[in-house]
């Protein structure tokens, strides 16, 4: 299923009102989704040049990932136990009191100033059932934390069929 957000005041030119857009993206995702427990991932069409994000909607809906270029290193895949980590992304359970894009636009926003110097805005979020992927926990080189942000899925030969949904936020 592919469905489409009205978030037309999402921008990244000055920091957005990550609570705002939050709520709005939110409802969206309590609508389809409400009472699963779901993987979502964030995705900037800036971070894949030379595709527009229907090419990239196709894509994901072909191999359930954006993941498409086996030759292409994702940013923070390596960790310190060389773990494998099919995407990164955030679980939750989607209630009515659920926050979710609030965290991801904050941190994509964030984020990508630090290790890029420019904003990444988020134009696509697949949104996986959490029972098909597994959490990975593990540690970047150079921090004591673990992270809880790394997902594999659990058949890689069927990683459509843990994809719920598409959505595209209109710009």
């Amino acid at each position: 299923m592919t469905f489409d957000i009205d978030a037309c005041q999402y921008r990244v030119d000055t920091e957005p009102d990550h609570r705002a857009i939050g709520a709005v993206v939110d409802a969206e995702i309590k609508r389809y989704f409400m009472g699963r427990t779901v993987v979502v991932r964030g995705i900037g069409s800036q971070d894949h040049p030379g595709r527009t994000v229907d090419e990239l909607v196709e894509i994901i809906r072909r191999y359930g990932t954006d993941r498409y270029d086996p030759t292409r290193k994702g940013l923070g895949y390596e960790n310190l136990e060389n773990k494998h980590i099919d995407l990164f992304a955030i679980r939750r359970k989607v209630t009515p009191r659920m926050r979710l894009f609030k965290d991801l636009s904050w941190g994509f926003y964030h984020g990508s100033i630090a290790v890029h110097g420019k904003p990444t805005r988020l134009d696509i979020l697949t949104i996986y059932d959490a029972a098909k992927l597994r959490q990975v926990i593990h540690q970047y080189e150079g921090r004591t934390d673990r992270k809880r942000d790394g997902f594999a899925f659990r058949d890689p030969e069927r990683q459509q069929e843990a994809l719920l949904g598409i959505a595209k936020l209109s710009r």
